[in-house]
């Protein structure tokens, strides 16, 4: 019982992450954990980890080292013609659509997966942190045809049966299978060939969920009777790519989504009075607006002023819309990976503009319910110094229109449309970047998506403020949370992130930006990502491609760096061990226990003012009390825990030196970067 008891409080210690020095407090550490626990050494690994996916495509030409798309780059694309018709009495959908699938792949495609996610709505799904406002029977499919032939919905799912042995395998038959799940699967008897196409005729029906019990974005649909805001509405294509062909991962709630681009024909038809929003451009506003509305949208591009084109008071047939006891809205949207939309009985619609740079004018259109007026009052503005930051920071903002939808899923977007107010609207309108525009896997590696939005968020409500943007301080942050284990890397699956989802996915990427620009520089990174947004426009990068695009533009040895952030959950933890005079000036002893190597980065204040005399090529003047003194990560390669800093100043005395001043490298005790003279 004795050693039991000795070798588990080992392993609280171990933990814990006790130092060498601590354990000699508690009781001896054996020679053979030496090494594991204590070691004044380490290994630091300077290349990126390279899995099977992407090693496939490297070796097809898909994708290659330079960061951007290969010769033999392709993906797949749809085409979507939808008509939908919403009965709020019921709060149903009833819909038609087909799918064109070109399969631009060079592979023969047996099976096609669809998207089925309002079945996250019924009862017997598996789901991850999110909970419907209430139980519906999901997304009940009535009819599915490929290439204009029946698939049959009530066939029993064949079994799998072996051929005779060393004979054919037995022939597949067209059936369908999961049509209760988030994914459902076709299995083709006709394989779609190589950069050929298939058609998928499909009728369906869904109730959008409400009430009060909803946890979670989309999982509240409408406010009662009265607005409905579907998203996921219709039966989607899964994505099919050249790094895992189909992506299986089924719908949990908290991860967003991977989808293909194309074009959208949508038709909704819904009572008279109602108003409809959504992706696109609207193709008859002669048939299902009035003319004071369509004059008031001709002024819309005109100024910087909000001009109202439906009022509180134009309520019904004839006043909010045309007359007409029901109408059909026609939305049409090119290159775009989803559809989403909004209608309500009662709406007020504003509208206001932003200059995109290269592009002019482009309206921004508020559609919000008159009791919730108050959340849209600047929403207009907020959006516009979005669309027009963004612009100049990535790209320009590259649709016709952007929409701010009102509804209960406040903060959630889609191409063109934000479901938001004002609160998030800066956040919501990014996304029109990643993924909308660059289509990262947001299931996979939501950092791409969320983590950049963060960071971006932060530049533009410096900028909103008039003032520079302040980095400095969250690359140090993470220290605190390295060594949680409760913390997936980033590139584990987001869709299974767990209780850390939120951490992983939104809040890491800006602090690993935040290290880099505290390496090259926060423009420099800046502007790679900027050409990065260029080079992957419309298309679907990996966390590869942007690590190795990213590495080819700085033209910086990278590898450790996307390594660590991305592969593990380390850190730093620089600290000053120790100052002592030499005869030129002072050595300071800097350790890093983290696994997570950095630059060694001080700032040596001097006690008094005097002139900088340049002695050492590797210092840069502040004023004439400071300066700042770096020595490149290089320094650690050959395995070291402590290096020996020489500052040669001559006799000029130092009064404080303070390792990583800038607080840019991931560091859980900063009190013990900072020497001062006694």
């Amino acid at each position: 019982m004795k050693s039991f008891r000795q070798f588990a409080f080992l392993l609280i210690l171990i933990s814990a992450g006790i130092s060498q020095g601590a354990w000699a407090q508690q009781k001896p550490v054996p020679d053979y954990l030496k090494a594991a626990v204590g070691a004044d050494s380490r290994s630091i690994r300077r290349d990126i980890p390279m899995t099977n996916a992407i090693r496939k495509a490297f070796d097809a030409g898909t994708r290659d080292f330079t960061g951007k798309p290969g010769a033999n780059y392709w993906q797949l694309e749809t085409d979507f013609t939808i008509e939908v018709s919403l009965d709020p009495s019921t709060q149903k959908l009833s819909g038609s659509e087909t799918i064109l699938v070109h399969n631009n792949s060079n592979d023969e495609l047996g099976q096609i997966y669809l998207r089925l996610d309002h079945n996250i709505f019924r009862g017997l799904v598996p789901r991850g942190g999110s909970v419907p406002a209430e139980n519906t029977d999901g997304m009940v499919i009535t009819r599915l045809r490929v290439d204009g032939r029946e698939v049959d919905l009530n066939a029993r799912r064949p079994q799998f049966r072996r051929g005779p042995v060393g004979g054919p395998a037995p022939e597949p038959k067209l059936s369908v299978a999961g049509l209760d799940q988030t994914l459902a699967v076709i299995t083709l008897d006709n394989p779609v060939p190589a950069k050929g196409k298939v058609s998928l005729d499909i009728e369906w029906s869904t109730k959008l969920p409400g009430g009060p019990n909803g946890q979670g974005h989309r999982m509240t649909q409408r406010f009662e009777n009265e607005l409905f805001q579907p998203t996921q509405w219709f039966p989607r294509l899964a994505k099919y790519d050249d790094l895992r062909g189909w992506d299986t991962n089924v719908y949990l709630g908290p991860a967003e989504f991977y989808n293909n681009f194309g074009r959208f024909d949508v038709k909704i038809n819904v009572p008279g009075g109602w108003i409809v929003s959504g992706t696109g451009v609207l193709q008859n506003p002669e048939e299902v607006l009035t003319e004071s509305a369509r004059m008031n949208l001709t002024k819309v591009l005109a100024s910087d002023e909000v001009t109202t084109i439906v009022g509180p008071d134009e309520i019904g047939p004839g006043q909010a819309t045309a007359e007409g006891e029901s109408l059909t809205w026609h939305f049409v949207a090119d290159k775009v990976n989803d559809f989403a939309w909004l209608t309500a009985r009662k709406l007020v619609w504003t509208a206001t503009r932003a200059t995109i740079p290269t592009k002019g004018p482009i309206p921004i259109h508020m559609l919000y319910m008159p009791d919730r007026a108050n959340l849209f009052e600047n929403a207009g503005p907020i959006t516009r110094h979005a669309l027009e930051f963004y612009s100049k920071l990535w790209a320009p903002y590259p649709f016709p229109q952007l929409t701010l939808q009102d509804g209960p899923s406040s903060g959630m977007e889609y191409p063109m449309v934000i479901n938001s107010n004002q609160g998030a609207a800066d956040h919501e309108a990014a996304h029109q970047w990643w993924p909308m525009m660059v289509g990262t896997n947001e299931t996979w590696y939501g950092w791409m998506d969320e983590g950049f939005n963060t960071y971006m968020n932060i530049l533009s409500g410096a900028d909103s403020r008039g003032v520079p943007a302040d980095l400095n301080g969250r690359g140090q942050s993470y220290g605190r949370t390295s060594g949680n284990e409760t913390e997936p890397s980033l590139m584990y699956a987001a869709n299974y992130g767990g209780n850390m989802y939120g951490f992983q996915t939104y809040n890491k990427a800006p602090l690993m930006l935040a290290m880099l620009g505290g390496i090259v520089g926060d423009e420099a990174v800046q502007a790679a990502m900027s050409k990065y947004t260029y080079a992957w426009a419309f298309k679907h990068p990996s966390p590869w491609d942007y690590v190795l695009f990213m590495t080819n533009e700085l033209k910086v040895d990278l590898g450790w760096f996307w390594n660590y952030w991305l592969f593990t959950t380390e850190s730093v933890d620089g600290s000053i061990q120790d100052v002592s005079s030499t005869p030129d000036g002072l050595k300071v002893v800097v350790r890093q226990d983290g696994q997570m190597p950095s630059p060694v980065v001080l700032k040596v204040e001097f006690a008094e003012a005097g002139p900088f005399s340049p002695s050492m090529g590797n210092a840069e003047m502040v004023d004439d009390k400071t300066v700042i003194v770096t020595w490149p990560v290089e320094v650690w390669f050959g395995g070291e825990k402590t290096f020996e800093a020489e500052l040669t100043f001559g006799k000029r005395a130092i009064s404080k030196i303070t390792l990583d001043p800038e607080g840019r490298f991931p560091d859980r005790n900063p009190e013990d970067n900072v020497w001062s003279a006694k």
